[in-house]
């Protein structure tokens, strides 16, 4: 048990060194000069040239690099150029909407997605497995932007229903706030909710026909039982880990959604830095971001022991 927790640990630092280096690399090699945006059109070359010293923007990439990974090695993701403030802090001020967004969304999407699933594999064939499937594959391929900004026109403009944008005001209560993200959450649930009912569809039907369920069944427990107590505990493993990946897509794909409501969150911090080139909010956000992958990652591997203890072996 040791070993294996051990091995993975190990796994979980190479990969965020891998990824410290290649988003240091892709940001720094992307058009535009940072120095030449913050004086604008107006500036000397000397002037840029100048701002560049101050900011260190003029020594190596190597210089740079290992200057970046002392930081980080002492918890500092660097200061941002336009913002003025730790790019830590700039990311906590902005995590309560993305966070609220992505659990929402994942709620969403697991209540839709888990009965569903489970219905359409116990009445295969059926006319609601047909039509169900046909809605997820519809789903699949909808653009979570899209179907956002139909949900804006018809219960935002038309019925007036919820705000079209924005998170209220500076001093805004909690239910105020989570009262604008109903809107981006059903979005993002609906979309995700097609990939984790195709999976628990499929992962029941895998199940549905072993011996130990018709084993249960001669038993004489209740249908539901056999297919809930039964199946759907041993189909649980890859439904965890479409779960899991749907989480971790979730919090990198909050950001074009949170683009479109008007959410002051990490998505549209990364947009306004991506467009100013403010490297330290760039990599600090992608760093977040694939340290949440990782996490969820391990967090599932863990689940896997607790529901099926064959694993640990």
């Amino acid at each position: 048990m040791l070993k294996p927790l051990i091995r993975r640990l190990i796994e979980m630092t190479v990969v965020m060194a891998l990824v410290v280096t290649i988003v240091f690399v892709i940001v720094r090699i992307a058009p535009g000069d940072p120095a030449a945006m913050m004086l604008g059109p107006d500036a000397t070359p000397q002037d840029v040239a100048d701002l560049r010293v101050r900011l260190g923007l003029d020594q190596s990439l190597a210089v740079q690099y290992l200057r970046y990974v002392g930081g980080l090695l002492s918890g500092d993701l660097g200061q941002s150029i336009f913002l003025g403030q730790p790019v830590g802090a700039a990311l906590l001020a902005r995590a309560e909407p993305t966070f609220f967004l992505t659990l929402f969304s994942l709620l969403i999407a697991c209540t839709i997605a888990l009965p569903v699933g489970i219905l359409s594999a116990y009445w295969r064939g059926s006319l609601f497995d047909q039509a169900t499937t046909t809605l997820a594959m519809f789903a699949a391929s909808v653009p979570s932007f899209w179907l956002g900004l139909v949900l804006m026109q018809v219960f935002a403009v038309k019925l007036g229903w919820f705000d079209p944008s924005g998170y209220g005001g500076p001093g805004a209560g909690l239910g105020t706030r989570l009262h604008h993200l109903v809107l981006p959450a059903v979005a993002l649930g609906i979309v995700s909710s097609a990939l984790i009912a195709r999976f628990t569809r499929a992962s029941m039907l895998d199940v549905l026909g072993d011996d130990f369920v018709r084993t249960a069944r001669a038993k004489g427990m209740s249908e539901w039982q056999v297919v809930l107590g039964h199946a759907f505990k041993n189909a649980l493993i890859p439904i965890l880990t479409v779960i899991g990946l749907t989480a971790a897509l979730l919090v990198s794909g909050a950001i074009v959604t949170e683009t479109v409501f008007g959410l002051p969150g990490v998505g549209s911090l990364i947009v306004s830095a991506v467009l100013r080139r403010d490297y330290p909010v760039i990599q600090g956000a992608l760093l977040v971001i694939a340290g949440l992958y990782v996490i969820i990652n391990f967090v599932i591997d863990m689940l896997y022991l607790a529901v099926d203890p064959r694993v640990r072996y």
